[in-house]
């Protein structure tokens, strides 16, 4: 009988909102149908390899609090494969239809990058098997293009080209495993593509290097027939004082400065949006607005902390307002819910990692079931349409259409003594209309 790292804890079952069990999932009803899916097809929710099974409780400014099982015992391949263990039997019990890894979160680096790509081969080999086994799937896989100090002047935008094609061998054998794997995205993450001062910085260098290093990555994308989606994942800083992804926007402007822009989409992170000053439903709103939505790591960070805390989604109110939008945007695609969120480094017990990840996916589903509210009432949406009407013919049509150059313009007000008046935004009825009906 194989080894068990959650001895205690069984599937967790749905009970709905009356349910009285810590463990039970009181909203995230996967066979629901909701806008004409199943719940389950809506959230795609996925568990993060780093954070639940890597992570130690570390900040900082302190050591290592969580004592886990399967860090123990045996040499790092050992471990590594115990890890796997432990994964499995965590997607499993929670009904976690994907999980997503990193290269380095599932085996140990050797002496060479040979060495290493045969640990993740072999490593790789025990992922599939699991994968078979459990019917869990792949949502994205990713390089860790920032832990190694060889990164410590970033990856692609490193001043030496050796340490570029040391990180373009590495995402190619990422890449490689995701499509052997089945994987359904590929994330790039730019965690160290920044600087931290612009005296020692050359960012015309360094930007043709970047948009390079994505046009490589497409490219091989192509070659080796991979069908998923290519995301990039903003971030504004941390580690670095500026990253080069560091929003939505900043993307957007990024890949269509290199003609990427029909390659690559966005995944969006919670944390990530607020540390750049902006909110979640704001960065979904530009990617969608853009054709750029991919994907979302749901979490959030605190607001008397100034870092990327990674706690887990806990506000049915912000993830009604992001299913507001990704629902009027036809859903995410190939992309999903990855719940890039860590434990709290007191929350001691393996234990504490199911009833996070029920909490989080709890307030996920409520979120959706909200924002289908929201839409189906359909008062906010006619409002917002209703704002914009003038546009849709007359006037504001010929504007868009091209029909009206500035001559014509300044003759349509000059002729008419136009004198328009502002309208009322309506922003407190609103905001009392949303919060009447979640």
């Amino acid at each position: 009988m194989s080894e068990s790292f959650f001895p205690d804890v069984q599937r967790i079952p749905f009970e709905g909102p009356d349910g009285e069990s810590a463990l039970a999932y009181r909203y995230y009803d996967a066979e629901r149908v909701v806008f004409g899916k199943r719940m389950a097809d809506h959230l795609r929710f996925a568990v993060c390899y780093w954070h639940s099974l890597g992570y130690l409780g570390q900040d900082m400014f302190g050591a290592a609090t969580f004592e886990r099982p399967w860090e123990s015992g045996g040499d790092e391949m050992s471990r590594a494969r115990r890890k796997a263990a432990a994964a499995f039997e965590l997607f499993a019990k929670l009904g976690a239809p994907y999980f997503t890894f990193h290269d380095r979160d599932v085996a140990p680096e050797g002496a060479t990058l040979a060495e290493t790509n045969g640990n993740l081969d072999r490593i790789v080999d025990v992922l599939a098997a699991e994968m078979a086994r459990t019917g869990t799937k792949l949502l994205w896989g990713t390089a860790n293009l920032f832990s190694h100090p060889r990164y410590a002047a970033g990856a692609a935008s490193n001043p030496d080209p050796e340490v570029f094609a040391y990180a373009a061998a590495q995402v190619k054998k990422a890449l490689d495993v995701t499509h052997r794997l089945g994987g359904e995205n590929y994330v790039l993450w730019g965690g160290r593509e920044g600087y931290d001062t612009l005296l020692n910085t050359d960012l015309r260098q360094e930007a043709e290097q970047l948009g390079r290093f994505l046009r490589l990555v497409v490219d091989y994308k192509h070659k080796i027939g991979f069908e998923g989606t290519l995301l990039v994942e903003p971030k504004p800083m941390e580690p670095t004082k500026h990253q080069y992804d560091r929003d939505a926007a900043a993307v957007h402007a990024f890949l269509l400065r290199y003609g990427l822009e029909k390659e690559i989409r966005l995944n969006v992170e919670v944390n990530h949006a607020t540390l750049a000053g902006l909110s979640f439903v704001h960065e979904l709103a530009y990617a969608a607005a853009n054709d750029l939505l991919g994907s979302v790591d749901v979490n959030r960070g605190d607001p008397q902390n100034g870092w990327d805390t990674d706690q887990f989604p806990n506000s049915a109110e912000e993830l009604t307002l992001a299913w507001w939008v990704i629902l009027q945007a036809g859903g995410l695609g190939t992309g999903g819910c990855n719940f890039d969120a860590k434990l709290r480094r007191q929350s001691l017990d393996p234990e504490d990692l199911l009833h996070a990840h029920v909490g989080g996916v709890d307030t996920l589903a409520r979120g959706l079931l909200q924002a289908a509210r929201l839409i189906e009432e359909g008062r906010i949406d006619a409002l917002r349409r209703e704002r914009y009407a003038g546009w849709s013919s007359g006037l504001g049509r010929d504007v868009l259409d091209g029909k009206r150059n500035l001559d014509e313009l300044s003759s349509f007000v000059l002729e008419r003594n136009l004198e328009p008046r502002p309208r009322s935004g309506r922003q407190e009825m609103l905001e009392n209309l949303l919060n009447r009906l979640c």
